[in-house]
């Protein structure tokens, strides 16, 4: 039997290669539930060669049972995302920002060498620090404990 991850899928560069109905699609890949990541690779590679194009409603469903199996195998098998610490995220907002230390501690109200301190390690975020700069970053404060 060829197994998903001993073929490789058709993927679509043209509108005109799509093939027209829900059966001829399942011909190159039939829908069904996924149990292995190279599966759910593949899956997703044939649903993208698909994104863009004006597909028709067999081609619409089609697309919409794959995204569902998709979907279904990403839940299950889903892994929290490490939580960053706060020093790491305050790091990259200001990284995105093009912000330094002196610009940290200009937001905060604080000593001119509050933002290093705090950078550093040598302070910490205090709950009105912390308020302050998820008003500014515009994220929720719950990032920054």
């Amino acid at each position: 039997m060829n197994t998903l991850t001993t073929r490789q899928l058709k993927r679509f560069a043209r509108y005109e290669d799509v093939p027209a109905t829900y059966v001829a699609l399942c011909q190159t890949y039939l829908p069904r539930p996924l149990h292995s990541a190279a599966e759910g690779r593949a899956a997703s590679a044939l649903m993208e060669s698909l994104a863009g194009f004006p597909l028709n409603q067999d081609q619409a469903d089609y697309l919409e049972a794959m995204a569902h199996f998709v979907d279904e195998y990403d839940r299950a098998h889903q892994r929290p995302l490490p939580k960053a610490s706060a020093s790491a995220v305050l790091r990259s907002l200001m990284e995105e920002r093009d912000m330094s230390a002196a610009d940290l501690s200009r937001v905060l109200g604080g000593s001119r060498n509050l933002g290093s301190m705090i950078l550093r390690g040598d302070r910490s975020l205090t709950v009105a620090h912390i308020r302050t700069l998820a008003g500014h970053f515009s994220i929720n404060a719950g990032v920054l404990v």
